[in-house]
């Protein structure tokens, strides 16, 4: 897929020895992947995040020291010119996860993830797209509504200032459609939606989709059917 251009760079981090190594040398079988580096800890995650320059960061959350959240929120979390994080975790979806992909992280995925899934993520990452499945997304906003109850009114600015119908795109984003199923829903051409999700990413400041979920949801801009219908 990316094997005409260059190479998209990678580092694994996890304290499990034999599981960054059984990553990086899965991932070191793919021409257009280069594994750049391997780090322990979350600390050692940031410091070859940023003397590297990966293109993706796999990474475990629970490591010692600094954990996968703290290093994803200071790679990923504070510039849109940092790597793409990649959470890997042992439990679907927990909490941990959930904060992860507050601190700026594109996607998660299960540390039995098969190879060909695991390739897929990498360069849907890299290729700027966030790793959220429409099921995903919507257990997402399901956990927004159980632990972040009340929306975060601060954003409420940043948001006046779209347009109505980048607005309409971001509820969809939010609700988990695709760019050509948002294509299709607005009756305009998936190159138009492109264009939309790119306005809305750059006025609110945002890195790609997955933030514009939790945006969606904290300004109460979406509010989940479970909460709604109370």
């Amino acid at each position: 897929m990316n094997a005409v251009g260059p190479a998209v760079r990678i580092v694994v981090a996890d304290d499990h020895l034999v599981v960054r190594t059984g990553f990086a040398e899965l991932l070191g079988t793919q021409p257009d992947f280069a594994v750049v580096g391997t780090a322990a800890d979350g600390a050692e995650a940031v410091r070859l995040g940023r003397e590297l320059s990966p293109d993706v960061v796999l990474m475990d959350v629970r490591m010692p020291g600094m954990d996968g959240i703290e290093a994803t929120r200071r790679l990923a979390g504070s510039t849109s010119c940092g790597p793409r994080v990649l959470i890997l975790t042992t439990f679907d979806l927990d909490e941990y996860v959930f904060d992860a992909l507050r601190a700026g992280a594109s996607g998660f995925l299960l540390k039995d993830v098969t190879a060909e899934r695991l390739f897929d993520a990498v360069r849907v990452v890299a290729a700027g797209e966030a790793l959220l499945a429409p099921a995903v997304t919507r257990r997402l906003i399901d956990e927004f509504a159980r632990l972040r109850p009340r929306p975060d009114v601060s954003a409420d600015a940043a948001l006046a200032a779209l347009t109505p119908r980048e607005t309409q795109v971001l509820r969809l984003i939010a609700e988990g459609l695709s760019n050509p199923e948002i294509a299709t829903r607005l009756t305009v051409t998936e190159e138009t939606v492109k264009t939309h999700v790119s306005r809305v990413l750059g006025k609110l400041g945002l890195r790609d989709r997955t933030q514009a979920v939790v945006t969606a949801y904290e300004t109460g801009l979406v509010v989940p059917r479970s909460q709604g219908s109370r």
